[in-house]
């Protein structure tokens, strides 16, 4: 009798072990683990963040090393340069009684409706029926000069007076290329004939823009 009330005791103890573990199973579940309700309630709580943005940020509207004027003669505040079209080219015999040489005073109007930069020499070939000769420059000094609207400027061609008694070579034409110009004018030769040469070199010589005054 004894020995049974042993054994039903020591089952009773295995049963209380055994319960013990799994109540101890059931709270490391819950303590390690939670429930799916504490989780759905968990993410209602909490804010979600919202992801980086990736748009491209908006273009500037003015370009990078950009800003203001590109340059040019409207960038500067410089006039633009005087081109033969805004020109008007007329000559006329300035020799003075008595000079060794003959001139021609050239003028340059400017009739372009604004003002306009002129410097340097412009290029002058004087024609005739034996052939075109072209004048060199005088190696004066070159000044650069804003001619206004409606103003002239004026440069001379010098040339040797024909003192042979003969008719010596007849200018008939004068051809004028305003300075850094391609361009072109042709009008006619105010001046006196030239002494025939041996053509070793030109004996016109021409001033640059600005030499010459009107009248000169």
């Amino acid at each position: 009798m004894r020995a049974r009330t042993l054994a039903l005791t020591t089952l009773a103890v295995a049963a209380a072990l055994t319960l013990t573990a799994c109540q101890d199973d059931g709270t490391d579940t819950a303590q390690g683990a939670p429930s799916t309700a504490a989780t759905a309630a968990a993410s209602k709580a909490a804010p979600v963040a919202a992801p980086p943005s990736t748009a491209a940020p908006a273009a500037s509207a003015t370009p990078a090393g950009t800003g203001g004027s590109t340059g040019g003669a409207a960038g500067t505040g410089k006039p633009a340069k005087c081109l033969t079209a805004d020109l008007t080219v007329t000559a006329v015999d300035a020799t003075v009684t008595g000079d060794a040489e003959g001139t021609v005073a050239v003028e340059l109007k400017n009739h372009s409706g604004k003002d306009c930069t002129i410097a340097g020499y412009a290029g002058v070939d004087l024609q005739a029926a034996e052939g075109t000769l072209s004048a060199q420059r005088s190696g004066e000094p070159v000044v650069s000069a804003v001619l206004k609207n409606g103003k002239s400027t004026y440069f001379g061609v010098s040339y040797p007076v024909n003192t042979t008694g003969g008719s010596g070579v007849r200018i008939t034409k004068l051809v004028v290329t305003p300075p850094d110009e391609t361009h072109s004018v042709t009008i006619p030769w105010p001046g006196g004939s030239l002494p025939v040469t041996d053509g070793s070199g030109s004996p016109v010589k021409v001033g640059p823009v600005g030499s010459a005054g009107q009248g000169e």
